[in-house]
């Protein structure tokens, strides 16, 4: 079946970087838009970032300038270049392949930043 594994989680100062990198199978990689979004204790899932086929790229205002999301077709792999971390920037961040039949999630990893 299909599968989105994510790698890259852990835990960070304020102020430091982390990537993450999130690899999928089964799927046309290529065709989906990928994305990350993020969920704190307490709050909603919302949207970190996103890029199209075309390697169009959307971004959430609070992390603009900051992170960075990028794509490698020929690797099957979606990145999430994180600098500046904040302390509010702590979640579990998911990755979410999606198309206009469906949408599919990995199973998160945790990103921790300490003041």
């Amino acid at each position: 079946q299909v599968q989105l594994v994510e790698y890259g989680g852990g835990l960070v100062q304020a102020g430091g970087s982390l990537r993450l990198s999130c690899t999928a199978s089964k799927i046309l990689f290529s065709v989906y838009t990928m994305a990350w979004y993020r969920q704190a204790p307490g709050k909603q899932r919302e949207l970190v970032a996103a890029i199209t086929s075309t390697s169009s790229t959307n971004y959430a205002d609070s992390v603009k300038g900051r992170f960075t999301i990028s794509r490698d077709n020929a690797k099957n792999t979606v990145y999430l270049q994180m600098n500046s971390l904040k302390v509010e920037d702590t979640a579990v961040y998911y990755c979410n392949a999606a198309q206009r039949w469906g949408d599919y999630w990995g199973q998160g990893t945790q990103v921790t930043v300490s003041s």
